[in-house]
């Protein structure tokens, strides 16, 4: 997932300076007064989305691979703690089970 999300990066980085160099050489519009900042990010971001969208494909079904392994072996762990948990319970409810018709009978 860290490699994926590096990559993403990168190739924002990458966007980021190629619309800076068009906005510097006047090619984009420079945005409305002081927003030149705001207006080159943006379009960075617009420009890598499709982009990392396109490039990424395998990386990102990679990433996917592996966090549904750690989602299945999240639940594994966790059924796995569950019916340890019901093990354990189990003389108690035969005793608790055991002890109610006796106490039916005393009434």
């Amino acid at each position: 997932m860290l490699r994926y999300t590096l990559m993403r990066l990168g190739i924002f980085a990458g966007c980021l300076v190629v619309v800076w160099g068009l906005v510097y050489s006047e090619v984009v519009p420079r945005g409305l007064g002081a927003s030149n900042g705001m207006w080159v990010v943006l379009l960075a971001l617009v420009l890598s989305a499709p982009i990392s969208f396109v490039v990424l494909r395998k990386e990102r079904d990679r990433a996917s691979v592996r966090i549904v392994e750690r989602v299945d072996r999240a639940k594994a762990n966790l059924e796995a703690n569950r019916s340890q948990e019901d093990g354990e319970d189990e003389p108690v409810r035969a005793r608790q089970e055991t002890a109610a018709p006796a106490r039916g009978q005393a009434s």
